[in-house]
């Protein structure tokens, strides 16, 4: 496993092009794809979507609106076995130095412990999860993020 950056079942990353400077992620070696929670999903002329970005489980009032290009569409199964169609949009994700490019689809994950999920795709090539240890490239720090806060209708 030469190259690879060993990580945690739970890390905290950077979302840098929208701007948001630490999330805690729930690598997910089950899951296929990643997933970010999101409210307010707009859909823009251009191929473009408006959405908010939850940063905290526990004050969904802070949040990040972005804007960014649809990368696509997708189905998925959720974990409660439900078929959904989701948009999807492609950022990078700053992790223990490496920054690579992801897509995630755009879905609440409001009963969700994680905000962010980041699936198999994202860590191929790249990272090994030890599925025992969780932050092993450190523990969060406090998000710097500036945060809208308002409560979402």
């Amino acid at each position: 496993m030469t190259g690879h950056v060993t990580i945690g079942w739970k890390e905290s990353i950077a979302l840098p092009g929208w701007g948001i400077d630490a999330m805690t992620a729930k690598l997910d070696t089950g899951a296929r794809g990643s997933a970010i929670d999101v409210a307010r999903i707009e859909m823009l002329d251009g191929n473009r979507v408006r959405f908010d970005v939850i940063l905290d489980r526990g004050a969904a009032t802070r949040f990040r609106t972005v804007e960014a290009e649809i990368a696509g569409e997708v189905r998925v199964r959720s974990s409660n076995g439900i078929m959904q169609r989701r948009v999807r949009v492609r950022t990078g994700v700053l992790l223990g130095g490496v920054l690579k490019e992801t897509e995630f689809s755009l879905v609440s994950r409001k009963r969700m412990i994680h905000r962010v999920l980041l699936g198999r795709r994202f860590m191929g090539g790249t990272f090994f999860v030890d599925s025992s240890r969780r932050y092993v490239l450190g523990k969060p720090t406090a998000a710097k993020n500036k945060a809208k806060t308002r409560k979402h209708p």
